[in-house]
């Protein structure tokens, strides 16, 4: 039997699709976390399959997240729907709650965060509720586990009985009178189209498209229906759907009065924080704060005095199983595999997970306390600059986490011209996959500003990406951008359950990654730095096959001051995934967690080190996000163009910062913000006179 879990963003549903299930799905209080469905059983009922669909506040299918979810409802006929809703937010949670009544399906509603309202000392009469609405009601609290076991009880026994909404007729007035009209028309069509005859009357009084497809409809069916809208309209004095969303809110105003004992008390906390944290001129200046604490914390002391205890372990188990295995007199090959490949290689990787662990803590805590939807709300006006809607601010976020989620998170964006554009700059956000690169090359050139530089790599991609956001906004019509409507959730105090398990994800992949994947590659690197051509072993890796074949692109790198075949060879390997580019350098240099770093102060001088790390941070993502844009794309053309650009995009940044770095002095600084203006006066000129062509179609 199948659960349809839905509810508005921010409601705690997916929150109680991990209590119910078990399922160790990413919570967040967040906007846009839930992208597609999730499908999980039910604790204790092997039989029920629960889906977390998307965050929606209606049915109306203006978002790619309303489509999935009016789709998955009509076509696929779930046994029970269970509403989550935010009970502190009832009167915006039930405008979704009345539509899905209209549908006539089994239903459960689950009033979520009833700690908070005793706590704001609000009451909820629920029998009056219940008497209102017409289906059952279950009062929960999802992240304190309160209530969970009853409503998956009442669950199961709605979906065993088939017990549907007791009323549907939950309105009155000119719009209900409307919509009565249009049922007896459409009556039959909606129970051929399977569709409840209530619901489907107003989504063709709302004059929905899909809908009118569906039942088929005559001529001369939609010109009589045409006519009763136009009459609703003329009687109300509005359109369709503000007669019809008055018509709702009027009903859900009376049920709220009847049934709801608000409390005097309001979220202050909320209301003062917001004062400081979205003001318009405090807020960016804090975000910039509370990043740079997050960056000090996780690359800086903190982060780095872990780092180091764990290399210091990894190369004491290293010396000691290289001991061993000496002493055992295994053949020089396997001796070599195990140590100088393997060891070296994913060793190398694991030093760096407390660099990571740290960083997805503290956006963890950030996220789930309420902030990070606010750095969303404030950055809006500074997105629209970039000709995109304020939403795309959200996947970019996502983006200094991992590249691929944040990328399938860019079809929450409502239009196809917003994706596009965000898609293109998600690469420019320095995912966590990079963050060992930065700190192996970081500790070795910038020993006392380490945390500094990684912070200026940050800023230095947010900076490109604006870059390519006002270029491609000269080449579209930034006029097409969505309007951005999101929720400022209540501030709360971050649940260490969520987190932990949030950043147990995080870890769990990284150490997945790091032995699957760049396992993998680390034994090809090895092959490759331990073979020649002939397939003979070698014991210099300048012999090997690898060497060959870095010496064939090695040219193309040498402007760049990366004239050792090693660097080539392994920006090669970060295609697979970027954590495989130091492991790479270990193995074919032949070093060991400890002497990676004298290695690595061999391999680079500190320009081309400079060089190294902006082409890392600016060049082609891993396979997985390429592949996560081609599906988003839905076509090979524009993820050939993105790698296309951003190789090329990599190597003149790296080409900029490698001749800056050999003319390091104030002079240098000076004529790098002569060319930064030079670069940005075209467009600043640009907006300005469009600014002013705007202010005279306004007059």
């Amino acid at each position: 039997m199948i659960v349809a879990l839905i509810g508005n963003q921010n409601s705690g549903k997916t929150t109680v699709f991990n209590q119910m299930t078990g399922s160790n799905q990413k919570v967040g209080n967040f906007p846009g976390v839930t992208v597609s469905k999730k499908e999980a059983t039910l604790r204790g009922h092997a039989d029920f399959t629960v889906v977390d669909l998307p965050g929606i506040y209606s049915l109306s299918p203006y978002s790619s997240e309303e489509v999935v979810t009016r789709d998955f409802l009509i076509d696929e006929k779930p046994d029970v729907i269970l509403n989550v809703i935010d009970t502190t937010q009832i009167e915006r949670s039930l405008y979704l709650s009345i539509q899905l009544i209209e549908m006539n399906i089994p239903m459960v509603i689950a009033l979520n965060m009833m700690d908070e309202m005793r706590q704001h000392g609000s009451h909820v009469h629920l029998e009056k509720l219940c008497e209102y609405l017409g289906v059952p009601l279950v009062p929960i609290s999802a992240s304190r586990n309160e209530g969970i076991r009853e409503l998956i009880d009442e669950t199961v026994r709605v979906a065993k009985t088939g017990q549907k909404p007791a009323k549907l007729d939950l309105c009155s007035g000119p719009a209900h009178r409307a919509i009565h009209a249009i049922m007896s028309l459409t009556e039959e069509g909606a129970e051929t189209a399977g569709l409840s005859s209530r619901y489907a009357a107003t989504k063709l009084a709302e004059r929905d498209p899909l809908i009118q497809k569906r039942l088929n409809l005559k001529d001369n069916e939609l010109e009589a229906i045409e006519q009763i809208i136009a009459l609703m309209e003329d009687e109300l004095q509005t359109d369709n759907l503000a007669a019809l969303a008055n018509m709702r809110y009027c009903f859900i105003d009376k049920t709220v009065s009847a049934s709801i004992h608000k409390g005097s008390g309001e979220d202050l906390l909320t209301q003062r924080l917001d004062r400081l944290l979205t003001h318009r001129f405090a807020a960016i200046p804090i975000f910039i704060l509370l990043m740079a604490l997050v960056f000090w914390v996780a690359f800086g002391l903190p982060g780095t005095w872990l780092s180091d205890q764990l290399t210091d372990g990894m190369g004491w188990l290293t010396s000691q199983i290289d001991s061993a295995l000496a002493t055992s007199g295994l053949n020089t090959v396997l001796h070599s595999l195990i140590v100088d490949g393997i060891l070296a290689g994913v060793g190398s990787v694991l030093s760096f997970l407390p660099l990571i662990a740290l960083l997805y803590l503290m956006l963890s805590i950030l996220e789930d306390s309420g902030y990070m939807a606010r750095v969303a709300f404030v950055m809006d006006s500074w997105m629209r600059r970039l000709g995109i809607s304020g939403a795309a601010i959200v996947p970019l976020i996502m983006g200094f986490g991992c590249s691929v989620p944040a990328i399938m998170a860019t079809r929450t964006l409502p239009s196809k011209r917003d994706r596009r554009l965000t898609i293109f700059l998600i690469p420019f956000m320095s995912c966590s996959a990079k963050v060992p690169i930065y700190g192996a090359i970081a500790s070795v050139f910038f020993p006392n500003h380490a945390g500094l530089a990684m912070v200026l790599l940050y800023l230095l991609g947010i900076y490109l990406a604006i870059l390519l956001g006002l270029s491609l906004r000269q080449r579209s019509d930034s006029s097409q951008a969505s309007p951005f409507i999101m929720e400022l959730p209540p501030y709360r105090f971050p649940s260490f359950i969520s987190v932990g398990r949030n950043l147990w994800e995080k870890i769990s992949d990284f150490l997945r990654r790091a032995f699957t994947v760049i396992l993998a590659v680390t034994v090809i690197i090895w092959f490759l730095s331990s073979f020649d051509r002939h397939l003979d072993f070698v014991y210099s890796s300048d012999d090997s096959l690898l060497a060959w074949l870095g010496a064939v692109i090695a040219p193309v790198f040498k402007p760049l001051g990366l004239s050792d075949w090693r660097i080539p060879a392994a920006l090669i390997s970060g295609f697979t995934a970027k954590e495989a580019v130091i492991s790479t350098l270990a193995v074919m240099s032949g070093a060991t967690v400890e002497t990676l770093g004298p290695t690595l102060a061999a391999m680079f001088t500190t320009p081309s080190a400079v060089a190294f790390l902006v082409y890392v941070l600016v060049y082609t993502p891993c396979v997985a996000a390429v592949t996560a844009a081609r599906n988003e794309f839905g076509n090979w053309r524009d993820t050939w163009i993105m790698i296309a650009f951003q190789l090329l995009a990599a190597w003149l940044a790296a080409f900029i910062a490698y001749r800056i770095a050999l003319l390091w002095s104030i002079s240098s600084i000076v004529a790098t913000i002569i060319i930064i203006v030079i670069l940005l006066l075209p467009v600043v000129l640009n907006y300005r006179a469009k600014h002013r062509e705007s202010r005279k179609r306004a007059v």
